[in-house]
């Protein structure tokens, strides 16, 4: 089976934009590894930006597969993709409110976030399997829904500390890269965009 005008367009927004997210949770990541003793202004900035990034990501995303739908090729993402833009808008609103309140508020927040927006990285990933380089995504969203678990277990533990969301995102960032490579991987063997494994 070839790929049509529209997966391959698809798939290869997708794959630029995973690059970005990579390079981005790789930055964010040391940054507050640095500052993950306390909240600062830095950490406090880095807190709400991550998020607020995702909403981004998720906007171009969606409009990608927006395309993708009037193309033919409906993959069933965009309604995923404008909860998860919803879902993190709230979490950097809830971020910015937890903060005044020190790391537990926070990493209750956050794993609350993580929990629902990893349900819905999966839903859109099985959705979009037939794109190919979504088995990264799925188990991404899986860890994710478990980590949030465990972030909102942590935030009552004494010494609560920020540098576990860091690693976090460091292994969300890595999905994100072994996804781009995939994707590039399934267009140069035209394999119809079907999961390879």
């Amino acid at each position: 089976m070839t790929t049509t005008p529209a997966a391959t367009g698809v798939a290869a927004t997708l794959r630029r934009l995973y690059f970005v997210r990579f390079g981005f949770a790789l930055v964010w990541a040391v940054l507050l590894f640095l500052t993950a003793s306390s909240i600062s202004l830095l950490t406090a900035a880095l807190l709400v930006l991550y998020p607020v990034f995702d909403v981004a990501a998720a906007v171009v995303d969606a409009r990608s597969a927006r395309v993708n739908v009037a193309g033919g090729s409906a993959n069933g993402s965009a309604a995923g993709l404008y909860v998860n833009i919803a879902i993190s808008t709230l979490a950097a609103v809830g971020l910015a409110v937890a903060l005044t309140s020190g790391i537990p508020a926070v990493l209750r927040v956050w794993g609350a976030w993580a929990v629902v927006a990893g349900i819905v990285q999966l839903v859109v990933a099985i959705r979009r399997r037939r794109l190919g380089g979504q088995w990264a995504m799925i188990a991404s969203g899986a860890i994710s829904v478990l980590a949030g678990v465990s972030f909102f277990l942590m935030a009552s533990s004494a010494g609560a500390s920020l540098a576990n969301v860091a690693g976090y995102a460091l292994l969300g960032g890595v999905f994100f890269l072994v996804s781009a490579l995939r994707l590039g991987r399934n267009a140069s063997q035209s394999t119809g965009w079907e999961e390879l494994t």
